[in-house]
Order: C-alpha cells, then sequence, then structure tokens
C-alpha cells in the first residue's frame, strides 16, 4: 500500500525490533538508521512533552546525514503517580519497577517525530494502563524468564506479562509497545505532498 504512496522509504531512528515489527506490520518500507543521542531533558519541561523532546533529538541526528529523507522517530516512557519511570538497570531494578506497578494505574506516552527537509510532525499518544496485583513469584518468573531491561518500565505488553498483568488498557494497544501506529500511518500518508 504504501510503496506506491512513498518515494522512498522512509529512515526508522531506531533500534527498537517493537517499532521495527510494527512498521512491517503496516507494509510501511523503511530502513534503520540510529545515532547514539543524549535522552536528556529540561528538568521544568512537562512530562507529556517529554517523549517528544527525546524523539526530536534522534530525528534530527539522522536528519543532519540525510536531510533529504523522511525520518520517523519515536520515543516511549511509563509514567507512574507523576514520575517518569525508565529501564531498568538489572534484574533488582526491573522487580521493583514491577511492583511499583502492581495494582496500580499507569501511563504510556509514546513522542513521535517526523522530519523530512525544514518540515516536521511531531505528536504524543497516551495510553493507560492498570495492571492487576502481581506477586513477588510471578515477577521473579517474568524478569528471570523475559529479561525486560531494554523496555520501558520494565516490561512488554506483548509478552507473557501483559497476559497476567494486564486488567485494562485505555487508549492504542501499540502505543505501549512503542509506537501508536495508525497515527504514524495516517501521518505518513500525508508525508510526501506537503514535505516535497
Amino acid at each position: 500500500m504504501y510503496s506506491c504512496i512513498m518515494k522512498q522509504p522512509i529512515i526508522l531512528a531506531s533500534k527498537s525490533p517493537r517499532r521495527k515489527y510494527l512498521l512491517e506490520l503496516a507494509e510501511i518500507p523503511f530502513e534503520i538508521i540510529t545515532q547514539d543521542t543524549p535522552e536528556d531533558f529540561p528538568a521544568d519541561m512537562p512530562i507529556a512533552d517529554v517523549p517528544v523532546h527525546i524523539a526530536r533529538q534522534k530525528a534530527l541526528a539522522i536528519h543532519a546525514l540525510h536531510p533529504q529523507r523522511t525520518i520517523l522517530a519515536a520515543d516511549t516512557i511509563v509514567v507512574l503517580n507523576d514520575r517518569i519511570i525508565g529501564k531498568p538497570k538489572d534484574a533488582a531494578d526491573a522487580e521493583n519497577i514491577l511492583s511499583l506497578l502492581s495494582d496500580q494505574v499507569h501511563r504510556v506516552i509514546t513522542g513521535v517525530v517526523i522530519l523530512h527537509g525544514d518540515r516536521e510532525v511531531a505528536f504524543s499518544d497516551t495510553t493507560e494502563v492498570s495492571f492487576h496485583a502481581l506477586s513477588h513469584d510471578q515477577i521473579q518468573y517474568y524478569v528471570s524468564h523475559y529479561k525486560p531491561f531494554d523496555k520501558a518500565g520494565a516490561y512488554a505488553i506483548q509478552e507473557w506479562i501483559g497476559a497476567i498483568a494486564i486488567r485494562r488498557i485505555d487508549g492504542c494497544f501499540y502505543n505501549v509497545m512503542g509506537l501508536p501506529i495508525s497515527r504514524v500511518a495516517a501521518a505518513l500518508q500525508n508525508v510526501e505532498s506537503p514535505f516535497s
């Protein structure tokens, strides 16, 4: 579908296998090019703006190398009680994070930035996720078997824990995976015309 719309594959500025999978699922042609960029942000920045800010830094780093290409970057954060929960440092940290999320409602916010030339499309998508109470054994099992160390909030909704722990979600399921793919697809459909 998109191969006849896009003049050339977009650049995905992310190594995330989940984002790669979702672009493939939507049949959006792409190639992966990444640059290491800082993931810091101003201390007074509203939490909802943080993932867009970080995604913009990723996109700009690639844009400097490929200014004529369409670039897609994204960043996902987990927020519990107005506190950003990052990626776990190790197994003990992952277990602690999941203990915090147990029997609570948290937000997953993904910021998306699409760049082409001097034009930018930027937005964020928020999904509320409600967890059942998790036992210590369930948390230990998940961390030891699935090793969620590269995931914000120390979990992946599409894995075992999604089936066991999640009571309900309000919002886009794929957003929790790391990319609100329907919104991205809609934005990319309009990219070639206004950006050309």
